[in-house]
């Protein structure tokens, strides 16, 4: 028994300092504490204590400040972090700050008074410190916040809180300018990628910033780099009528909401008047309120027809590629195609859109044509394979290459059937056949297997050519 006495009185004396890390027997923090605490009672008395230390500990307060938003915030965007900083910079920064101070005032007339003076005046620049440096982390990480949205809305929520302690509005713009030059605008980004970030810029800017002049400064030069791709309209058509990573299909769907909300936007800002602020843009005021406000009009799909500066460009590459659709795929969904250009329509007017209503139509009386001369018994008699005609109206229609396709007389026969039972059913009208356009379904027989395909009208007459021999020269 008296030697486990012992034994604990030994480990009790072998102790370490958790601040110097010695033995309990040689610590001298207790001293260094007490010398430390007379020096700055000295300093104050001097009304040195300020200048001598002061910017050492706001140095390292700030650090700590840093430090701490890194380890906490970096990469989640999914979560607010803003109160949860303020909580830990009274509990813990300026609560050690007030321990520090309250022995430095202790010996004056009014400690108290004079403890909470000097800490009032730490807590405002730390925490507008605190505001600045959490604005700071969330702009550097903005592309990635971009690419997240909506789900990162909770640090654009804290950005915006700070931005409206701290302007750093034009540091935003720089940074984030500068990141999508960097990340996006270069020969190795395809233009559809390019395109899915512009919509996503444009929805998380635009929640950060409702004047619009933030988003029109960023992505401009996103525009100007599309504009020079040869591509890019014809990759926000297919957007527009395909699903995507680009979400256009969706936002075509959402009609005249986003119009009437900007609306409304501009009228709650006349309404509330008295809180206005004055432009730290630099910008003319007559030339703010004109962008503000063709901004908030501005849904995402005029934006990225806009890319152009000519709905009428954009239009008629729309009409190329319904044009190419409707040649090119046997299964061609009109009721999708019907749905989308109704939703355009209402964006863009109907005149712009005429000559797509006119191909759409042209798609459906040629169903029912080529229904009612199939069902023809004088026709069907005498047919040796089913042709289905796509009759168009070539005004309405973008102009095709002056190709011409030789056909075999037993096929330009089966052709000359269907003229003369399309003649007799609409009366003084005739067909002028476009022969390499379209899509020619056929049997191969090879030996013992059938193939089964479907190729276009060139590749059909070379084939059936290889009835009458098995091998041709060019010449021939």
């Amino acid at each position: 028994m008296n030697t486990n006495f012992a034994d604990a009185e030994l480990i009790m004396n072998k102790k370490e300092c958790s601040g110097c890390k010695n033995e309990m027997n040689g610590c001298e923090c207790q001293n260094l504490d007490i010398l430390i605490n007379k020096t700055n009672k000295a300093l104050r008395e001097m009304e040195l204590l300020d200048g001598i230390a002061g910017e050492s500990l706001t140095l390292l307060v700030q650090k700590c400040i840093k430090g701490h938003i890194k380890e906490t915030c970096h990469g989640i965007f999914d979560r607010s972090f803003l109160r949860q900083l303020e909580i830990w910079l009274d509990e813990t920064i300026i609560n050690w700050l007030r321990k520090i101070f309250s022995h430095v005032c202790m010996h004056s007339q009014t400690p108290e008074t004079c403890t909470s003076n000097i800490i009032k005046g730490f807590k405002v620049k730390l925490t507008y410190f605190l505001y600045e440096h959490l604005a700071l982390s969330i702009i550097e990480q903005f592309f990635s916040i971009i690419i997240d949205f909506p789900d990162s809305i909770p640090a654009i929520d804290d950005l915006k809180i700070c931005m409206e302690k701290i302007d750093m509005r034009k540091h935003f713009i720089r940074t984030l300018t500068n990141t999508l030059k960097v990340r996006v605008l270069h020969p190795g980004v395809n233009t559809m990628d390019i395109l899915t970030g512009y919509i996503a810029a444009i929805k998380a800017i635009r929640y950060l910033d409702n004047s619009g002049i933030i988003l029109e400064t960023v992505t401009t030069p996103i525009r100007d780099y599309l504009r020079k791709r040869s591509d890019t309209v014809r990759r926000v058509v297919t957007g527009l009528t395909e699903e995507g990573p680009t979400d256009l299909t969706e936002e075509l769907a959402k009609g005249e909401s986003s119009k009437e909300n900007a609306k409304q936007d501009t009228n709650d800002e006349l309404n509330n008047w008295e809180n206005w602020l004055p432009d730290s843009y630099g910008i003319d005021q007559t030339a703010r309120a004109q962008l503000i406000n063709v901004n908030r009009s501005a849904d995402i799909i005029s934006m990225v027809v806009d890319i152009y500066g000519s709905k009428e460009l954009f239009m008629n590459e729309y009409r190329n590629l319904m044009a190419d659709r409707l040649l090119t795929y046997l299964d061609f969904n009109a009721d999708k195609e019907i749905r989308n250009l109704e939703l355009l329509k209402l964006r863009f007017g109907d005149s712009l859109l005429h000559s797509c209503e006119v191909m759409l139509k042209d798609l459906t009386d040629s169903k029912r044509i080529n229904s009612h001369i199939s069902s023809d018994t004088k026709y069907k008699a005498n047919k040796i394979f089913d042709i289905s005609a796509f009759t168009i109206s070539a005004q309405f229609w973008p102009t095709f290459n002056k190709e011409s396709l030789e056909l075999p007389d037993e096929i330009a026969n089966e052709f000359e059937k269907y003229t003369k039972a399309y003649e007799a059913y609409k009366g003084n009208r005739t067909l002028n056949w476009r022969t390499v356009t379209g899509r020619v379904h056929i049997l191969i027989e090879i030996g013992q297997r059938i193939i089964e395909m479907t190729v276009s009208p060139t590749h059909a007459i070379i084939l059936y050519h290889f009835q009458d021999k098995d091998e041709w020269i060019l010449e021939d």
